[in-house]
């Protein structure tokens, strides 16, 4: 993976640990939360996808609204789930799970239908990273053992929705060529309008979670398209079987940040993941 192309994917590891524990602050939140910063998102972007339209020198297309129609789906099912997950389990349980099955997936379905090939050193760090993710992710919860495999199992399913979307985005950016602002915003505006039914019915919790968790809200619906952005971009540049194991840098200061800011337990064992983790991502940067 080139310099630019790991820049772009490690600033999107930092920002997505900070946006992801910011949503496990709301943990009960459910999908009016994840309909609040979903339209300060699409709020947020909607001015820049309307300039990035009319500079843009290929015109619109009609493959781009579906395009960006699939990924506001999967991206809906994952914040809901997510969600979920951090209603049931802890941050440094389904954040590692989350993010590790997700590359694990992906490069598999890269590899075997995309027929992309990351190279020796890009698998073995694909495989150090999914296996720092396990070391992280296994042990006790603060919740006892009903919690833990509620996690878990929250967890696996976010790594699904995420492999998922993170597949059909790289389509969407290489093969189906949607520029990547227009994209990511158009999918955000289609994520409220898909929320917003939801919003309408809990308008009463919509209102108590603005009054409440609004700063999480803002620090979510800002953080999250500026760590997904700087994806995209990558994925333009570089593999989608080299960039989704390599943006799992985040789960390190995910870790850090549930053992230092919400008291999570075992610490050692998950500094020791991370350690592995960031061997995959040395050996990811040098394929």
């Amino acid at each position: 993976m080139n310099g630019t192309a790991l820049s772009m994917v490690l600033a999107a590891a930092v920002v997505h640990a900070v946006w992801n524990l910011a949503a496990k602050r709301v943990s009960g939140g459910g999908a009016q939360f994840v309909w609040l910063y979903y339209t300060v998102s699409a709020v947020l972007l909607l001015p820049f996808v309307v300039v990035a339209l009319v500079v843009e020198p290929e015109r619109p297309q009609w493959s781009w609204l579906g395009a960006a129609l699939v990924t506001a789906v999967l991206h809906v099912g994952y914040g809901i789930v997510l969600q979920r997950g951090y209603h049931v389990g802890d941050l440094s349980l389904v954040y590692p799970l989350a993010r590790g099955t997700g590359p694990l997936l992906s490069v598999l379905v890269a590899v075997l239908l995309l027929h992309e090939r990351p190279g020796v050193l890009g698998l073995i760090g694909a495989v150090l990273v999914v296996a720092g993710v396990l070391v992280i992710s296994l042990g006790g919860s603060h919740a006892g053992e009903e919690a833990r495999r509620a996690g878990v199992f929250y967890g696996v399913l976010t790594g699904a929705m995420i492999a998922a979307y993170t597949l059909w985005d790289a389509q969407s950016v290489t093969t189906v060529g949607v520029p990547p602002l227009v994209y990511f915003g158009g999918g955000a505006l289609l994520q409220s309008v898909l929320l917003a039914p939801t919003a309408v019915r809990g308008r009463v919790e919509v209102g108590r979670l603005w009054r409440e968790h609004r700063r999480e809200v803002l620090v979510v619906g800002v953080a999250s398209p500026l760590g997904y952005l700087l994806v995209l971009y990558a994925l333009q540049i570089a593999p989608v079987s080299l960039v989704a194991p390599a943006r799992e840098l985040s789960i390190v200061f995910g870790g850090v940040a549930a053992w230092l800011l919400l008291g999570e337990r075992n610490a050692v064992r998950r500094l020791v993941g991370s350690v592995v983790v960031l061997a995959g991502i040395a050996a990811i940067a040098v394929a």
